[in-house]
């Protein structure tokens, strides 16, 4: 896209999105590049994309429009076939007799312009738009899927064999594996995963009642019953589960995992598999994991303030140990990874030992732990701090032999980061104590401790409401509410002179999008950083309750004052704070 330079150059100055100083090092390093300074702008994250999309567009003069919130009519939509649209990120939004109204992430791509006006014999009118309209549009396409999807499993598992009237007992593993390759059994599978990643679910849930199985997606944190199958389908389907994940077809008796993965359109997903015995049949979870979710960023998460600094600080120390803690499926990995993904630079050898390999990472040595064959989190970490590692990353401390381990590689020069399943920050210490790491030991060791949770993000339009002298008075009993109005005005969200009263909070107005009105999640998170004040209560192996106290006289905001910070942002609502922190 061509536009006039000293424009462009103009209204980044005016944004007040890049200071001069800032824009004139992105000329000068630009001339040597032999680029735009807009393009360095963007490679080293002081403008995104779509900030300077925005920005020609106002220079070009033309319209941007918004796609986040439209329901797209699908004989407009379906006027692209979608391959087009996703290989060439082009919308048809509008469309009258004569004119049909397009929104692009780049309005100068005449050819396909020219393509779209030959096939639909229209004016075609180019619209700039932002990459979330786009995946927003393209998201549109694949909801008018999930009748098709329906129907298809419906219809094939109607057509699925039984395997045996009164139980399994007495059929092959020959049997078993020609079942599982039945054409019924591979489209309803096909048809089940699929639809859960066009749901964006997380996990699968596929379990046997008495007269039916029903299957269940978790999707942003809940779990919503999606279909039921008949009862006949439920063996035959968990056949061709086991199949793909390579395990044994006829063991039904003892729980087994496996992995597996598929490709939809251009997204790589990874499946992890959990079979267990139950009356009814064999219940199966497959978690979620798609391998080019990557490119997160901390405040991307809901990192922000004070608690921002503190993990930037830790992550520039060369040893010592950076903890995040919280309940299994809070976010703690993806939260490492990120760390990691900010480490990752040529001059930094990392290694990890996992369980399981949830992202796969360039350039970091990443190992799969094997309990089975004795390769436990203990024996890999013996074996990473003899690879020359800066950064190692340790999956979960899950006994005192690993923990132990960590501490002392984060003694002997490494910079250390592992999970811990605690419900606070604060807590994290004194299980590492019941772990029988040595106090001292911790004191010297542990940089910062992050403990964290997922909350729902709100969708679309939301309901503005301000907060009730009651409801004041409730919160307060576990939320600190001055410390939080005096982070909102230090971080320039709210006006100093802005009353508790007159804060805005926010309700979710449910779409036929988001039927509840929430759509994604985000961290709400506390960052305990270890002070010289923490230090002397952990060697005297102080309470939790003590250290917790200590660490928000120093400026820590519980992971419930983050989020009512992060509801008077509108990113979500106080009720799914409460919701989350109280589970």
């Amino acid at each position: 896209m061509k536009t006039s330079s000293s424009q462009l150059k103009n209204f980044i100055l005016d944004s007040g999105l890049v200071s001069r100083a800032v824009y004139d090092e992105a000329v000068h390093e630009a001339e040597e590049k032999k680029t735009s300074p807009e393009e360095i702008l963007v490679s080293k994250g002081h403008l995104s994309e779509d900030d300077l999309r925005r920005m020609q567009a106002y220079v070009l003069g033309v319209p941007f429009i918004n796609l986040a919130d439209e329901k797209i009519p699908y004989d407009v939509l379906s006027m692209i076939p979608e391959p087009i649209a996703r290989t060439h990120n082009i919308i048809a939004y509008k469309k009258n007799d004569r004119e049909l109204e397009v929104a692009m992430l780049e309005v100068e791509d005449l050819r396909s312009i020219e393509f779209i006006k030959k096939k639909v014999g229209l004016k075609i009118l180019p619209r700039l738009t932002d990459a979330e309209s786009i995946k927003h549009g393209l998201m549109q396409y694949q909801k008018t899927l999930r009748d098709e999807f329906g129907d298809l499993i419906k219809r094939e598992s109607a057509s699925i064999n039984i395997l045996a009237e009164d139980g399994e007992e007495g059929v092959s593993e020959a049997d078993l594996k020609k079942l599982a390759e039945d054409v019924p059994v591979v489209r309803v599978v096909n048809a089940l995963l699929k639809h859960a990643i066009i749901q964006n679910a997380s996990d699968i849930h596929i379990e046997p009642q008495e007269n039916e199985v029903l299957v269940r997606y978790r999707i942003d944190g809940i779990l919503h019953d999606a279909m039921k199958l008949p009862k006949n389908a439920g063996p035959s389907i968990t056949a061709r589960i086991k199949v793909l994940s390579n395990l044994k077809l006829d063991e039904k008796r003892m729980p087994q995992d496996g992995r597996f993965k598929m490709a939809v359109d251009s997204e790589k997903v990874s499946f992890r598999v959990s079979l267990l015995p139950t009356y009814y049949g064999e219940k199966t979870v497959m978690r979620l994991l798609r391998e080019n979710g990557g490119g997160f960023s901390l405040e991307g998460l809901g990192f922000h303030g004070e608690g921002l600094e503190r993990v930037h600080k830790a992550m520039k120390q060369t040893t010592g140990m950076i903890l995040t803690t919280g309940p299994t499926g809070s976010g703690k990995t993806t939260t490492l990874y990120t760390v990691l993904d900010l480490l990752n630079t040529p001059d930094v050898n990392i290694s990890t030992v996992e369980d399981p390999i949830e992202y796969q990472m360039a350039r970091i040595n990443q190992t799969q732990v094997r309990p089975e064959i004795g390769f436990t989190f203990a024996r890999g970490l013996r074996a990473l701090v003899r690879q020359d590692p800066d950064v190692i990353m340790v999956g979960e401390i899950r006994d005192a032999e690993t923990a132990s381990l960590a501490v002392n590689a984060a003694l002997t020069g490494h910079l250390v980061l592992s999970t811990l399943h605690t419900n606070s920050a604060a807590g994290a210490v004194p299980r590492l104590v019941d772990m029988e790491v040595e106090a001292f030991l911790l004191s010297s060791t542990i940089r910062v401790i992050i403990a964290q949770r997922l909350v729902r993000r709100l969708f679309g339009s939301k309901e503005e409401y301000t907060i009730t002298k009651e409801e004041a008075i409730a919160l307060g009993k576990f939320i600190d509410l001055e410390r939080v109005m005096r982070a909102l005005r230090e971080e320039g969200i709210i006006k100093k002179e802005t009353k508790l009263e007159e804060l805005k909070l926010y309700r979710p107005l449910p779409s036929t999008e988001s039927p509840e009105g929430y759509k994604g999640r985000s961290v709400i998170n506390e960052v305990l950083l270890v002070s010289p004040t923490i230090n002397e209560l952990i060697l005297t192996q102080a309470s939790a309750d003590k250290i917790e106290t200590q660490a928000r006289k120093e400026g820590m905001l519980t992971m419930a004052e983050d989020g009512f910070f992060k509801a008077v942002q509108g990113i979500t609502t106080v009720e799914e704070v409460l919701r989350v922190i109280s589970e």
